[in-house]
């Protein structure tokens, strides 16, 4: 492949290499927009500075890598991402409008870059402004890096109307600065990457989509001929109306509002109900993206569709629930009754693993939201749980997507599945259904503990999972993306929590009390912004030792932030509300400066990178959809007093007894 970088106009020469792959940008995204409206159908995000992937027309479809400014400040060419010191402000804390401010390391100069996208077309508007200090005879150069389609190869990029055109079967982009740029052309047949001078340095820079090349100028004129301050300002009026619909809090409201915001954009404007994991591809997806075949987290898990419809429906928005629901049911789900491992937000299935808590998390959902008409019941809810019936409760992967066996995590999820659905059951007048669904579900939850807790001398605790349905044996388990192999005894996470969470244990539970002792002694760390949990001690899902991307053999598994969040719930069923408090204030002081909250954090004081610090978001996925609903379900499940996700009819059978 041969990646092309034209620098002529700087008086460098021409750089080829046959070598260079096509790479995704960093996961660490500091920023995310897109307007409200559904008729504008394009998504930015924003990292160290510049402007990374770009969504179009569906938000799990990228097409774009990096968009930066280049300075020229004499015979030395600056980078933004290299070359300056980079800072961002959300200039408007009721929308998803961000500017980043790069301000050279010598000094030289400043660049301000202020984000929105045209709520009419699939434009994004990015006002520019660079200030040069005195003196100096600096010329600014935009680069656009495309990746249409998905992919790094097959770009076909020419110049048309002072404005750079790149294309690829029926998706075309068009970037062209109001201040125009002058004409270079060159053609071929892989991927890109070009650099013009721009004619001033205040300038508006409009990328747009269409399918056609033509099609995509007309609509960057378009917004163009608007102009910057008008396209923001109907921007931003139509978030600052949704915004005005959330609750208010005396803390943390700015959290709250951008954490809603973020849940709201991720969410396809064509496929409506699937909400992607994260814009995001975690430590930039490997060894390259020639191919369109990487999904990176802009893919849709019903485990996460789940924890998003709990915490849209826990402030107020049973729409956006249900919208979640009908796509979980009517697009993803199988007819078998089962839901994929994952999916592009068409529907089309990616990832091919069975996750049981998968299949039964829609179930409390259907619940929670009363979607209990009988053409649910038949169509949807029967056969899944049915599904569960004659697979469960042994999962082929946890939660966390990777071993077989008994986890209580996921046992808990099909407990609380067949309770909810034998509860529509009896709805709908199946009494004989729903009671095959309660005699299995409780059985499941008298035998819980002894397929997945372990005995200790001086008590049991809960295993993270077990291969078989005997928890002492001893059994050896490979840790994924390592070649460590440990007995499964020694391997513990906190899923056993979501015994409480969803209703089948009490949070007094002796068992529940002895498990979170040790989890605390082994996979809890004392972060700068409070107290965070590893998924499992062993986890190899994180950065090397060294700091460097994850590459599937030497990671090491970095503090997830949601886990916090599961605490402070399992905490507020303990009635022990100030404890809950905290673990909200410290999700909070996860986020990053543009108030995304990550997927994982640092764990450590040694920085052996510069972008890593103790307790902020590291290479993986943010912002993430899981731990932003997390983040809002705390906050309400606080503010009412009780856990908003746990379901009713679950509790009144077994966890009011404990």
């Amino acid at each position: 492949m041969i990646r092309i970088v034209l620098l002529i106009l700087l008086g460098c020469r021409l750089v080829t290499a046959q070598d260079m792959d096509a790479h995704w940008a960093t996961a660490a995204k500091n920023g995310f927009g897109t307007s409200v409206s559904l008729s504008s159908k394009v998504w930015f995000t924003l990292a160290n500075g510049v402007m990374t992937e770009v969504f179009y027309p569906t938000v799990d479809l990228p097409n774009v890598q990096t968009l930066q400014l280049y300075v020229d400040t004499g015979g030395r060419i600056e980078t933004e991402i290299d070359s300056t010191h980079h800072r961002l402000e959300v200039p408007n804390p009721a929308a998803l409008t961000f500017r980043q401010i790069n301000t050279a390391k010598n000094g030289a100069y400043t660049i301000t870059k202020t984000y929105v996208t045209d709520p009419r077309r699939n434009t994004v508007l990015i006002d520019v402004d660079v200030s040069i200090k005195s003196g100096s005879d600096a010329r600014v150069y935009v680069q656009y890096d495309p990746s249409i389609n998905n992919s790094g190869w097959h770009d076909d990029t020419h110049i048309e109307r002072n404005g750079l055109i790149a294309f690829e079967k029926d998706i075309a982009s068009a970037l062209i600065p109001s201040c125009g740029f002058h004409e270079l052309s060159m053609k071929v047949p892989t991927n890109l990457i070009q650099t013009f001078p721009l004619n001033q340095n205040r300038c508006t820079l409009a990328l747009s989509f269409a399918k056609t090349p033509d099609q995509a100028v007309a609509t960057a004129r378009a917004s163009l001929a608007r102009g910057f301050s008008a396209v923001r300002r109907e921007y931003e009026a139509e978030w600052q109306r949704y915004v005005a619909t959330l609750p208010r809090f005396a803390n943390h409201q700015r959290q709250f509002n951008m954490a809603a915001m973020v849940l709201k954009g991720l969410e396809d404007k064509t496929y409506r109900g699937a909400v992607i994991a994260s814009p995001s591809t975690p430590w930039g997806g490997g060894p390259n993206s020639n191919e369109p075949n990487t999904t990176g987290y802009h893919a849709v898990w019903s485990r996460d569709l789940y924890h998003v419809a709990t915490a849209l429906e826990s402030m107020g928005d049973r729409a956006g629930a249900n919208r979640l629901f009908d796509y979980l049911f009517n697009v993803q789900q199988k007819p078998d009754g089962s839901f994929p491992q994952n999916s592009w937000v068409d529907g089309r299935p990616i990832g091919n693993g069975l996750q049981m808590d998968q299949v039964a998390l829609p179930l409390v959902l259907a619940y929670q939201l009363k979607r209990h008409d009988r053409k649910t019941w038949l169509k949807h809810i029967k056969p899944a749980a049915d599904f569960i019936l004659n697979r469960g409760p042994r999962t082929d992967q946890d939660r966390w997507e990777e071993k077989p066996g008994y986890s209580p995590a996921a046992i808990a999820a099909q407990i609380a599945g067949l309770v909810c659905a034998a509860e529509i059951a009896k709805l709908n007048g199946d009494k004989a259904t729903g009671g095959k669904y309660l005699k299995t579900a409780d059985s499941w939850a008298q035998n819980v503990d002894k397929w997945t807790v372990t005995k200790s001398s001086n008590a049991g605790y809960y295993l993270r999972i077990t291969e078989n349905d005997n928890p002492n044996d001893g059994a050896k388990m490979e840790i994924n993306s390592s070649s460590l192999v440990v007995d499964e005894r020694k391997i513990l996470d906190a899923g056993f929590l979501e015994l409480v969470r969803l209703g089948i244990k009490g949070p007094h539970d002796p068992l529940i009390v002895e498990s979170l002792k040790l989890i605390d002694q082994l996979i809890k760390v004392k972060t700068p912004a409070g107290e965070a949990w590893y998924r499992y001690n062993h986890d190899a899902y994180g950065e090397t030792p060294d700091g460097g991307n994850y590459d599937a053999r030497n990671g090491i598994g970095r503090l997830w932030t949601l886990l916090t969040g599961e605490r402070g719930e399992y905490e507020l069923a303990a009635s022990d509300i100030a404890a809950a408090r905290r673990r909200l204030n410290t999700m909070a002081g996860f986020a990053n400066d543009g108030l995304m909250i990550p997927e994982q954090v640092w764990d450590r004081q040694e920085r052996p990178a510069a972008s890593l610090r103790f307790g902020a978001g590291t290479g993986s996925a943010t912002p993430l959809a899981w731990s932003m609903a997390q983040f809002i379900r705390l906050a309400m499940s606080i503010e009412r007093g009780r856990n908003v996700e746990t379901p009713r009819v679950v509790w009144e059978r077994y966890g009011r007894r404990g």
